[in-house]
């Protein structure tokens, strides 16, 4: 096919002079519109404003400037039916062989947190329209959306070389997955209901992944565009091999669970389940103790910290087989210690961290998702109810508090045991909650006595509390509501333990 009439306009400029040179140089003509064509022209290019191709004014601030029958006439015309073309010459229609267009950048725009009426102003109607009618047409028409295609494309125009219908058809391809993310955003930010009858959420491609879970699955990563929190999506890697999918699981994980505290804080992840966790005064502190936890587990594991990794810390990963360390900012001297000798450690930086309760927690089943809020209420404003005859003391709440937190992150069946606020003993994973409460009494090796307990859903037997109470667990939190709460109420009096309903119970999958 050879290129004679190309339509340029774009919202990012950059590239854009370079490029459109070189097409003037090979005698294409060039129409643009507004913002485009002027930087086109100050740089010297000969366009053509598609005003003056349409003999129709842009008008309404720009809303009503490619939206037009010789513009989308000369996209859509089929160059092969004699109909087609002889209505485009009664019309005085010319065709357009080339699209270039990147629209107005939507997630950007709600990001900012302008108001409605600004962002709505952020909705591109011309680009989508013209790429589409475009890419419809591929057979004829060559639509660019992505810089990297406008510098390939060129080169080979530059050749001479033809350009395949495959890879016509592919930059087709390219253009309908676009314009889907593009009307999701819009969907989303206009949304009220939570959960819509037709639900559509936009994530790009960040990567593809050496594997997925297992060496024999095939994996990538993807990126929710309207996502505007701290995450693993978001952080910068600063050093080490490419993330695996693992890396990558494990690092959400290990980042949500210390965005959990105020405080300094470190959790040690090994496989979705925290095998070390600690809350200090000092980030440091906060380091040395979640790693003592269980040291032989958090061989290969992943680490984060809420404060910024400081040489001491860095000096403490020596020795230790270490995946994944991600923190919201690194020294400068701790991340030169850390390269020099960390080789097979990649590390992650996030910046300053925030939480957010707002979209969905996603799992994927054959042939659906299942989708649910994020929201869980803040264990600092939850009313305790203790249903024990001894009560906990205010250090021992205190404990229960930083378990629920900790128990939040684990797989169920699931419990936590804890004491001075850090997370000796995680029993995670079982079918039954006693089974969940031997192991982690053995993890705890006997530093949880007269430390406290959280477990994620209700007791529905006493056995759990009677293998705590051999840990020298005196206090325990849970969401209550089992038929038999009387006889575990009952066993925890006989055995002293204080023990509090909480109402909320933490079940994850």
């Amino acid at each position: 096919m050879t290129i004679k009439r190309a339509l340029i306009s774009v919202f990012d400029k950059t590239g854009i002079v370079e490029f459109a040179k070189e097409l003037d140089k090979l005698g294409i003509e060039i129409l643009s519109t507004g913002g485009t064509a002027k930087a086109l022209k100050d740089a010297g290019i000969k366009v053509k404003d598609v005003s003056d191709y349409t003999g129709f004014p842009e008008m309404m601030d720009g809303r009503v400037k490619t939206l037009h029958p010789k513009v989308h006439g000369g996209l859509l015309a089929l160059r092969n039916n004699k109909e087609h073309m002889k209505q485009a010459k009664d019309n005085k229609i010319e065709m357009i062989d080339m699209v270039v267009v990147n629209l107005y950048p939507f997630a950007e725009t709600v990001k900012k947190n302008l108001s409605f009426e600004e962002t709505i102003e952020m909705i591109d109607i011309g680009g989508p329209s013209m790429i589409r009618s475009a890419a419809k047409n591929f057979h004829d028409v060559i639509v660019l959306t992505d810089p990297k295609d406008c510098s390939k494309i060129l080169d080979k125009l530059k050749k001479q070389e033809s350009i395949s219908i495959e890879e016509r058809k592919n930059l087709a391809k390219k253009v309908f997955e676009k314009t889907a993310a593009y009307d999701s955003m819009i969907a989303k930010y206009l949304e009220t209901d939570e959960f819509p009858k037709d639900m559509i959420i936009p994530f790009e491609k960040l990567q593809n992944l050496r594997y997925g879970e297992n060496p024999h699955q095939r994996g990538a990563f993807y990126k929710e565009l309207m996502l505007n929190e701290t995450s693993i999506v978001n952080a910068k890697q600063l050093w080490g091999k490419e993330l695996s999918y693992n890396n990558i699981f494990d690092g959400d994980g290990a980042l949500e669970l210390v965005k959990e505290f105020k405080n300094p804080a470190v959790a040690i992840i090994k496989h979705a389940n925290p095998c070390g966790v600690a809350e200090r005064e000092t980030i440091e502190k906060a380091f040395e103790d979640a790693y003592n936890v269980d040291p032989m587990s958090a061989f290969g594991c992943v680490i984060a910290m809420n404060r910024k990794c400081t040489m001491k810390i860095a000096e403490m990963t020596k020795g230790k087989f270490i995946e994944l360390l991600i923190a919201p900012d690194f020294d400068k001297d701790a991340l030169q210690f850390l390269k020099d000798n960390k080789k097979n450690c990649r590390i992650l930086e996030v910046g300053r961290l925030t939480r957010s309760d707002k979209g969905y927690d996603m799992k994927k089943v054959v042939g659906g998702i299942l989708l649910q809020s994020r929201r869980w209420p803040d264990i600092e404003k939850l009313e305790l109810k203790c249903v024990t005859k001894r009560k906990p003391t205010k250090k021992e709440l205190e404990d229960l508090r930083f378990a629920w937190k900790v128990n939040k992150h684990t797989k169920s069946n699931s419990v936590v045991f804890a004491k001075n606020k850090t997370g000796y003993g995680m029993g995670v994973g079982q079918m039954s909650r006693v089974d969940a409460s031997i192991i982690a009494k053995r993890k705890s090796t006997g530093r949880a006595n007269g430390g406290s307990m959280s477990s994620d859903a209700f007791f529905p037997f006493p056995d759990a509390v009677e293998a705590a109470a051999e840990a020298g667990i005196k206090s325990i939190i849970q969401p209550g509501g089992a038929k038999k709460d009387e006889e575990v109420i009952a066993k925890c009096n006989e055995l002293g333990i204080a023990m509090v309903f909480s109402g909320v119970r933490l079940f994850k999958h």
